[in-house]
């Protein structure tokens, strides 16, 4: 076929326009060296196929045959949001590069993993897909009984004939749910059955390819095109219902009768006869696979075949009996499927040893309690993370437990202290992180306000990844790994992180999620530590998960419990911490210890405080009335702030007071209450060292005061407007504030009053400062803690 045989020069039907949505270029050619993604024909798309739906799509990536390549299929969910395009055209990208076609089955599902017929929940539109025969009659047939479509693809295939294979799509005027799902699977089926289109689209999740990626079957190349586009036009499921039913076969299109069961090949048939691609047999590859496949697995689960016996006879039956053969990778997945299946309908399996009893390591208890070899050394102490253990950090969204990890990691790395927990030395920490995009990961790690010397010995030993857009399956495994050596090529690292697991969660074949028992411990056993066996088989787990939405004393009650998806995670794990926020209105966090190799930890109270972490006391904790007690303490708050303020303000304007004459001035003036009220405050920040006394007011035109202390002074008081100076040299006038200084103070210990030393350094008492919480120290006006007396 020449250069320009790939171009649809068929006439145009009285109803298309020109094409919208397609983006073929010279490039887009067979030969050009590169095909583009089209992103407006995927926005295109999803509008048609998506654009009134809810939940999540199911993306499916399979390698198109003839290229040589074998790869299991690649699977994600995108949501059904304005976000899609964006979603899927990253993926398409991706999927270009590693030569992987693109499909979406063309419904939505409400959980991640989820992609068979019963979890279909919405689907907005119904298609045609002709890929044989006359397809321009067809389509005339279809326009000609049913109106025109709301989009036209051509799917990148060409009939024997050199026709291009086309996907026909009529949106309907809103989302088909519950009983009409069914129905339009039935329409589906029928149209199919009326024109000669592939009739697997009486099925829910029959997935199909996206416009806009690239059509690689065969070795030929090209953009998946949408030939005509009409915004317009959609449908009423029922009156589509009506015209499909009214729409005769298309001449010479014989009616397909279903086969009796007599029909179906026999066992002996299925295991010895080739089967073609295409249905050229009556029995579909898939078909025979799944028959074989199901035969040896139910000897498997039976007893009369060990599970490597039966791997080699389904790998048997496929190289002598599909044509072409499967990929090993897709025939692992139908197998490892399958075996799921078979399993839940029929329980556990009598399997087969595969291995000599001497095999599996076993100890008396005498060699046991005669072992007194020192014990392995903990990776982070006590007990926290063990060699070859798993530590899990659950919180929920936004606590802070990311930040608290990396923390964490970055002590462990400089071999410091942190918190309750030390490392024994610098420890090499490999960082998988899925979350934080690189420009917002190096800003919090430059806020780190940790010891210099800290951050300088964990340089080189701590790695961080920035957000990763994958799945943690058997091809990431290998693309981290080699990541790993790379980061630490001399030695293997010591600690391997992954945050967050929902963002790398691969749950295996059956693509459940991370709800389900078993995708959980698959993912654990068959990919977190396949990951560590690869690089570091001694290396401690640390993983980050987030927690279920419960009530604050349903997390109190059993921190643990609110660990989100299977309850297998925590049977598995070594050690966990959950970090939860007791108090919205306050900062402080309370962080539970669960440790199966060594004793229980007392919960921790902590907080992040000048950007360190660090554990608070609990013994200063309220236990009882909370809410009044916290008025409270804001209500003495404000009038520290408001007392100091006004004495500020008022000898800024020429005015000083003694410790009487300020109370009755200012009674219920701001909220402060009475006189008395007043003078009890003032003492309490008196002995705080809040508010110290000047006893001579002469040098501001008042007399010595007689009272016990004498005028009250708070740090950098100022009193008038200044004292105006006239500098000799250049005869400039300048005003000189005039400085308010202590000459006396109240003992903190007698409440005696004493004299200032040095009234030029305003002194706090020891232990003041340290006491005081992070708005208290706000208000007052010192920049450091002075520690002279």
């Amino acid at each position: 076929m020449s250069l320009w045989g790939d171009f649809n020069d068929a006439p145009r039907l009285s109803w298309e326009e020109e094409p919208a949505g397609c983006a073929d270029t010279a490039a887009d050619l067979p030969g050009a060296g590169k095909v583009a993604i089209d992103l407006a024909a995927i926005a295109t798309f999803l509008e048609v196929v998506f654009g009134y739906c809810d939940g999540l799509i199911p993306v499916r990536g399979f390698v198109d045959q003839g290229q040589g390549i074998e790869s299991r299929p690649h699977n994600i969910w995108v949501p059904a949001d304005r976000h899609a395009t964006e979603s899927l055209g990253a993926y398409a990208t991706w999927a270009a590069r590693e030569g992987t076609a693109v499909y979406v089955i063309p419904g939505t599902v409400a959980e991640h993993g989820q992609a068979r017929a019963e979890h279909i929940q919405q689907m907005q539109a119904v298609v045609v897909d002709l890929d044989a025969g006359n397809i321009e009659a067809k389509l005339g047939h279809l326009v000609r009984h049913l109106g025109p479509p709301t989009l036209l693809v051509e799917s990148g295939g060409r009939t024997v004939e050199g026709a291009a294979k086309l996907h026909v799509w009529w949106r309907l005027t809103e989302p088909a749910e519950g009983a009409d799902l069914a129905r339009l699977c039935a329409l589906r089926g029928e149209m199919a059955e009326k024109v000669g289109g592939d009739a697997h689209f009486r099925s829910a999740h029959q997935p199909i390819r996206v416009p806009g990626t690239v059509y690689r079957k065969g070795g030929a190349e090209r953009v998946v095109a949408i030939r005509h586009h009409d915004p317009r036009r959609e449908v009423d499921l029922a009156e589509l219902a009506e015209a499909v039913a009214t729409m005769p076969f298309l001449p010479g299109q014989e009616r397909a009768q279903p086969a009796s069961e007599g029909d179906w090949p026999s066992l002996d048939a299925v295991l010895t006869t080739p089967v073609r691609e295409g249905a050229q047999d009556g029995w579909t590859r898939f078909q025979g696979a799944s028959a074989a496949i199901g035969h040896f697995i139910r000897q498997v689960h039976e007893g009369r075949l060990t599970p490597d016996q039966g791997w080699e006879a389904i790998c048997g039956y496929n190289a002598a009996c599909l044509r072409p053969a499967w990929p090993l990778e897709r025939l692992k997945a139908e197998a490892d499927a399958i075996w799921a299946l078979h399993v839940e309908r029929n329980g556990p399996p009598l399997l087969r040893a595969e291995a000599p009893p001497a095999a599996v390591p076993a100890h008396t208890l005498g060699a046991l309690l005669d072992d007194t070899s020192p014990m392995p050394e903990d990776l982070i102490g006590p007990r926290l993370l063990t060699p070859g253990g798993m530590l899990v950090l659950g919180g929920a969204p936004k606590v802070g437990k990311s930040d608290f990890l990396i923390s964490l990691l970055v002590h462990a790395a400089a071999g410091a202290p942190f918190l309750r927990f030390t490392a024994p030395r610098p420890l090499r920490v490999f960082y998988l992180q899925a979350e934080i995009q690189y420009h917002y990961l190096r800003e919090r790690l430059q806020q780190l306000r940790l010891d210099p010397a800290i951050l300088a010995r964990a340089r080189d030993t701590l790695v961080v990844t920035p957000k990763l857009r994958m799945l943690l399956d058997a091809q990431s495994v290998a693309l981290v790994a080699a990541a790993i050596r790379q980061a630490f090529p001399d030695a293997p690292p010591d600690i391997l992180c992954i945050d967050p697991i929902r963002n790398l969660f691969d749950g295996g074949p059956a693509g459940e999620g991370e709800n389900d028992n078993a995708a959980m411990l698959f993912f654990l056993q068959s990919r977190v530590e396949a990951l560590r066996d690869q690089v570091a088989p001694e290396a401690g787990i640390i993983l980050a998960h987030h927690t279920k939405k419960l009530s604050k004393q349903q997390v109190k009650d059993d921190p643990f419990l609110a660990l989100s998806g299977a309850s297998a995670l925590r049977g598995f794990y070594t050690s966990g911490l959950i970090l939860f926020r007791p108090d919205e209105e306050h900062t402080a966090r309370e962080l539970h210890v669960e440790l199966r190799n060594g004793p229980g930890l007392e919960p921790m109270r902590v907080d992040k405080v000048a950007g360190r972490w660090v554990e608070l006391d609990r013994k200063g904790e309220r236990l009882v009335r909370k809410d009044i007690g916290r008025k409270l303490d804001a209500e003495r708050l404000r009038k520290h702030d408001v007392i100091l303020g006004i004495l500020l303000d008022e000898a800024a304007e020429g005015r000083l007071y003694s410790t009487m004459q300020f109370a009755e001035a200012f009674e219920n003036q701001s909220d402060l209450g009475s006189k008395h009220t007043i003078r009890e405050r003032l003492s309490v920040l008196a002995t705080k060292g809040f508010v110290k006394f000047r006893r001579d007011g002469t040098e501001f035109g008042h007399p010595t005061v007689r009272s016990r202390f004498g005028y009250l002074c708070v740090e950098g008081m100022t009193f008038g407007s200044g004292v105006e100076t006239v500098d000799p040299t250049t005869g400039e006038i300048t005003n000189i504030p005039l400085r308010v200084l202590p000459s006396h103070f109240k003992c903190p210990q007698s409440g005696n009053c004493l004299e200032v030393e040095n009234p030029e350094v305003w002194v706090y008492p020891e232990g003041v400062l340290d006491g005081l919480t992070p708005e208290e120290l706000g208000l007052t006006p010192h920049s450091f803690r002075k520690d002279s007396p």
